[in-house]
């Protein structure tokens, strides 16, 4: 499994920013391959955190290509106060499991 990690600090948000994210969101959940996605925010410091949870790096490619998501790298600046992308391979996830799994993740049980 693969993890695409955005972190980004909001600027100006307008209609198109809304209207082209919420394309990009549901192409993404559209690709096969995707297995789901979290979302957190830092209010001290703003910024946001999208983690993007991928079962091959060719699906993530899928989405990365994609001409929505070309044009929104092309215009972040309208919009973003800075941004970078973490991309990861995830060896293994644990926890007690009152959270649930990471989507698609083989969790472990937790350990001692």
């Amino acid at each position: 499994m693969y993890t695409s990690t955005f972190v980004f600090k909001a600027g100006a948000f307008d209609d198109a920013f809304h209207r082209l994210d919420e394309a990009i969101a549901a192409a993404a959940r559209s690709i096969p391959g995707y297995l789901g996605e979290t979302s957190w925010e830092n209010p001290q410091s703003g910024q946001i955190a999208n983690v993007y949870y991928w079962d091959s790096l060719e699906a993530l490619r899928t989405l990365v290509d994609h001409p929505l998501h070309r044009e929104a790298k092309a215009r972040q600046a309208n919009w973003l106060d800075g941004y970078h992308v973490t991309i990861s391979q995830v060896l293994r996830t644990y926890g007690d499991g009152k959270l649930g799994p990471i989507p698609g993740a083989a969790s472990e049980a937790a350990q001692s």
